[in-house]
């Protein structure tokens, strides 16, 4: 209640500022038509990212006193140096909304370098030496080399060394027993790429927020959140390698079927993690930049957010909430199916076999428990059991696009809700209806087609679209709280500075 007060509270503030204008003006009797029409179309856009100036220029002899006020307004005096700003640099805005786009690219390259079997190859980053207690031909991680590893190997030997490091693992003597150097070298070079991409990222991100927030170009909160996403970065580097460490070990393999792959609970929990950093990133900019806009047309950003605040969008934007969450979640159904090779199986839609779901017996199969009571059955089948895990990811699938169209329909077919919501957000909701609509027939047919590497990466991908839609949408209907407080201490100031004058 306090907040959806706000509007109103701004209005009456800007007409009182307005009001003190006025009168001021009908005492010192300036030329009243050009000063007044210049501070209807101009004044109101006097609070942009600078803080309160704190003082006025003195005008000159013949000059109107209110045109220094009028000026102040709109060109406002810079913040002390050393102090912290009211609202971020719009440059961090774009710098962050670039950092993302970096992020969805190595998603990319990450899906890639999974369905091309290219995670286990490079022991310049993740040393690989052998168990003094373990039987022969055992690989274990040991050390990790984030800065020698940066570069790939330089001459032949080199090379055969790595390969002769890559045949001593089990991804290699079970799957790639006949592999040649040259497909070996393509291999390396997609994982390779990846982490010097995910270098890369930490560097670009790691300096250039130390850089923002030394020349105080960020608020304190940005700041924390700078900070924040920077310890995230440097976490999923070691969840990469966590992740890696994993498919190294001959004992993941001992069950008859079983094949070298990486831990699908790591697996997801990378994908997880990346998703996290770039959602974070993605906002975060969203919002810089949404502030900064709306603070050089205070005019606009009054209408926006009483359009915002308005009742009948409580329910759409819980609803937003709710489908954004469902498309993270669905999401890491899918690392799950991934890291399984669920997708090879049941390659129909929407049956699966003979019917839409699979028999009870199949999906909670207790050759997947560990405990002797079975205590651990359901879980285990859910996380561990392929046909599960592809059952439970095609339900995620289907309730999420499920929510998203009924979140379309009751924007567009509830009258209360159509008419307050504002344009941008009927155009955000729109497109997460197209980008949902375009992941579920690439799931389909990567489904269908039995997971060809150009339909899964480009499904992985749509993830993270639809994912990129929701977060829009969310930041489109979602409150802007910093740009409220900010433009109602704009404007009180503004007011008090015209009883100071007029005095």
């Amino acid at each position: 209640m306090l907040f959806s007060s706000i509007p109103s509270r701004l209005l009456l503030r800007s007409r009182l500022c307005n009001h003190q204008i006025r009168n001021y003006t009908l005492k010192s009797k300036p030329a009243r038509t050009n000063i007044i029409s210049s501070l209807r179309t101009t004044g109101l856009r006097a609070f942009h990212k600078a803080p309160t100036p704190r003082s006025v220029a003195i005008p000159k002899p013949g000059e109107s006193p209110l045109s220094g006020l009028a000026d102040s307004l709109v060109r406002p005096a810079k913040a002390a140096r050393g102090s912290w700003p009211e609202v971020s640099d719009t440059k961090v805005g774009f710098w962050l909304l670039g950092s993302a786009g970096l992020v969805f690219g190595i998603v990319v390259l990450g899906g890639l370098t999974r369905l091309t079997e290219s995670g286990l190859v490079v022991p310049e980053s993740l040393t690989l030496c052998r168990l003094t207690d373990s039987p022969p031909r055992r690989l274990s991680i040991t050390e990790w080399k984030p800065v020698t590893g940066t570069l790939p190997p330089l001459s032949h030997d080199d090379w055969m060394e790595n390969f002769n490091k890559y045949k001593d693992s089990p991804e290699y003597r079970i799957l790639n027993p006949n592999m040649t150097l040259d497909e070996y070298k393509f291999i390396y070079f997609m994982e390779w790429g990846h982490r010097l991409w995910g270098r890369a990222i930490g560097l670009t991100f790691v300096l250039p927020a130390i850089y923002f927030t030394a020349r105080r170009r960020v608020t304190p909160k940005t700041a924390l959140k700078l900070l924040g996403i920077s310890g995230m970065i440097g976490f999923q580097g070691f969840i990469g390698w966590w992740m890696v460490k994993s498919g190294l070990r001959d004992d993941l393999f001992a069950k008859p079927g079983s094949h070298p792959r990486v831990s699908q609970y790591r697996l997801t929990a990378h994908l997880g993690a990346a998703f996290t950093v770039y959602a974070a990133m993605l906002w975060c900019g969203l919002d810089i930049l949404r502030e900064n806009r709306l603070l050089k047309n205070p005019a606009d950003a009054l209408a926006h957010l009483k359009s915002l605040s308005a009742a009948q969008l409580r329910v759409f934007r819980g609803l937003v909430g709710l489908l954004a969450a469902m498309v993270f979640t669905t999401a890491m159904t899918g690392g799950l199916v991934a890291g399984l090779d669920a997708g090879l199986i049941y390659n129909e839609f929407p049956k699966m076999g003979t019917g839409y779901m699979p028999p009870a017996k199949e999906m909670m199969d207790p050759f997947y428990s560990h405990a002797a009571d079975g205590s651990d059955l359901w879980w285990r089948n859910l996380l561990e059991n392929p046909t599960t895990v592809q059952f439970q990811h095609r339900v995620m699938a289907l309730s999420t696009f499920s929510v998203i169209m009924a979140g379309f329909a009751y924007s567009r077919f509830n009258p209360e809700v159509a008419a307050a919501l504002p344009k941008q957000v009927k155009a955000g909701m729109t497109g997460v209806v197209l980008l949902a609509s375009l992941q579920v027939l690439l799931g389909i047919g990567t489904l269908v087609y039995m997971v060809p590497t150009h339909l899964a990466a480009t499904h992985q991908a749509g993830a993270l679209a639809l994912l990129t839609g929701s977060i829009v949408l969310g930041h489109r209907v979602w409150l802007p709280r910093t740009a409220a407080r900010v433009a109602a201490q704009r404007i009180e100031a503004a007011a008090a500075k015209g009883a100071a004058r007029r005095k």
